[in-house]
């Protein structure tokens, strides 16, 4: 349901340090949004963490039924490299540390967003509702 009080916001902060093959994952994801499949391959490889390979990413475009050759240039390219690069130092300058982070927020003079609220980790539904309700009864 669409009420206009929450926007949700994907950034990606991919821990290449502990996880080599993070940051070609993000790009795979931004390449399968090019063609209308973000969330589609968002899930498929957080629920195959075990291949993300460069072998493996072609493989799961084929399982949505991506355009291959149109997904693989994207990659070849490094086409949203710098978006992934920019989200990463954007993460760091807010104190991110480790995923998943959330921010609950409020917009201020219609541009910026104010933070009410930062959840670090895996939390149940009833730690984000209780955020949410609090940031939308926020003082403005």
């Amino acid at each position: 349901m669409k009420t206009g009080k929450l926007r949700y916001v994907v950034r990606d902060f991919p821990l290449e340090t502990i996880h080599p093959l993070a940051f070609k994952a993000a790009e795979a994801v931004l390449c399968a949004g090019d063609q209308g499949k973000y969330w589609e391959m968002h899930l498929l490889l957080f629920t195959n963490q075990q291949a993300l390979g460069a072998a493996d990413l072609p493989k799961h475009a084929g399982t949505l039924g991506l355009e291959p050759g149109k997904f693989q240039e994207c990659l070849d390219k490094a086409a949203h490299a710098g978006e992934v690069r920019r989200d990463l130092a954007e993460g760091t300058k807010a104190g991110v540390r480790g995923t998943p982070t959330f921010f609950l927020g409020v917009i201020e003079d219609n541009s910026k967003i104010r933070v009410v609220k930062r959840i670090v980790g895996a939390h149940p539904y009833a730690t984000f509702k209780a955020a949410v309700d609090t940031a939308l009864v926020a003082p403005k």
